[in-house]
């Protein structure tokens, strides 16, 4: 078990940490470690001078939110004073430039009161706990840290629910691979590797989809058996293969997975190279369930009018776009009572989960002032679901 875990994890996991591009991207390995080690100290420096319970409803309400703590994308480096005020310049001097003396002599229109409203933020906010950190009005300097605390942390894990499957798949892979190496070298006896496929193979089983312990699909024995299938495809392609997969058939299979591991998320990496063979193998069928009508349709099967679509629905399984509520930040009163206004744009008329009036609450608690829910209808109109507290003096159609 040892030389599983250190081939699975030592190996297998580390590489892809160190290779994926999400985690390029988003993580560093040299500082994650020290900055725990501050949050910890931080957080047991707040309870001693806050009280626990102060600070425990806080994170209460950061972890509420967390999975709404993230940037989804870069946010533009900031640029220095000088690069500014060059910028600056540059703008008023093309400004100058464009001055005709001949508008000065149209009259002037009367501006709307509705004109000059300017909506704050400009432009709708994805990152929640990230705005609350830098605009709410009443939190303590403390109580900022703590929630930009729960968001560094929640942006660290950020890449790692894109990539369960490839992350998992790949640590099987390698462990498998090493470990058989070995055996096939006479460096591990019948004993050693018996005993690693007794626990290998309970790893990467699949129920099947009407068996009482069915859950959903394997991460493991998906990530796994994809990764088996590109060497497979690589090194003994059959003409589906070379039909499907051109580029890859015939070529060299170790370049060929770390491609695949260094450049996918789980969503690309089934879009690109889920095969027929695997859709087979797993016996996958595509179901719809409209919520217009009174049955589940199957949609399509693993043959070949249905490929293609089986591969479609079940990448789609693995973005995060359709699994979590697409809620930003809309708008802020701020020169009124300050109330928080959020936008929520259902995805296929899914509705929220029954407990997002509780969110709502935890919201309210760390911005301060009132919170406010609209949902986008596909009409384009717009309908408050709730509000913290509940309030009776707007209309619930907007």
């Amino acid at each position: 078990m040892q030389a599983l875990v250190m081939a699975h994890a030592c190996y297998g996991h580390n590489s892809f940490f160190k290779g994926n591009y999400l985690f390029q991207t988003w993580t560093d390995a040299s500082s994650i470690i020290d900055y725990l080690l501050f949050a910890k100290n931080y957080l047991a420096e707040c309870e001693e001078k806050y009280g626990v319970p102060q600070v425990e409803e806080l994170l209460d309400s950061c972890h509420a939110l967390m999975n709404y703590g993230v940037d989804r994308y870069k946010r533009p480096e900031k640029i220095s004073i000088a690069e500014e005020t060059a910028r600056q310049q540059e703008r008023e001097a093309y400004l100058q430039s464009q001055v005709n003396e001949l508008w000065r002599t149209v009259p002037k229109t009367a501006i709307k009161d509705e004109d000059m409203k300017v909506r704050f933020p400009s432009e709708p906010q994805e990152n929640i706990l990230y705005f609350i950190e830098k605009h709410a009005p009443l939190l303590e300097p403390w109580q900022r840290e703590v929630v930009r605390i729960v968001r560094k942390i929640s942006q660290y894990f950020y890449p790692q629910k894109q990539t369960q499957v490839m992350n998992e798949g790949w640590a099987t892979f390698w462990h498998y691979t090493i470990l058989n190496h070995l055996y096939d070298e006479g460096l591990v006896s019948d004993k050693f590797i018996l005993e690693f496929l007794h626990s290998h193979t309970s790893v990467v089983a699949q129920p099947a989809y009407n068996s009482p312990h069915f859950s959903g699909i394997n991460p493991y024995a998906l990530g796994f058996a994809m990764f088996q299938d590109i060497k497979r495809i690589c090194e003994d392609p059959t003409d589906e293969d070379i039909e499907w997969f051109p580029d890859l058939a015939g070529s060299d299979w170790l370049d060929a997975v770390h491609f695949a591991m260094h450049n996918f998320k789980d969503e690309s990496f089934i879009s690109q190279y889920l095969s027929p063979k695997l859709m087979r193998d797993f016996k996958l069928f595509a179901i719809n369930d409209d919520d217009r009508k009174n049955y589940i349709e199957i949609s399509a099967i693993h043959d070949d009018s249905g490929y293609r679509q089986i591969r479609e629905k079940l990448a789609a399984q693995y973005n995060l776009s359709n699994l979590e509520p697409n809620i930003q930040v809309f708008n802020v009163d701020v020169r009124g009572d300050r109330s928080l206004t959020l936008q929520y744009v259902p995805q296929d008329r899914v509705p929220l989960a029954d407990n997002y009036e509780e969110v709502l609450k935890h919201l309210y608690r760390i911005w301060g002032f009132d919170v406010i829910l609209e949902e986008v209808k596909e009409t384009g109109r717009r309908e408050i679901l709730a509000a913290c507290p509940q309030r009776h003096d707007y209309d619930a159609k907007i």
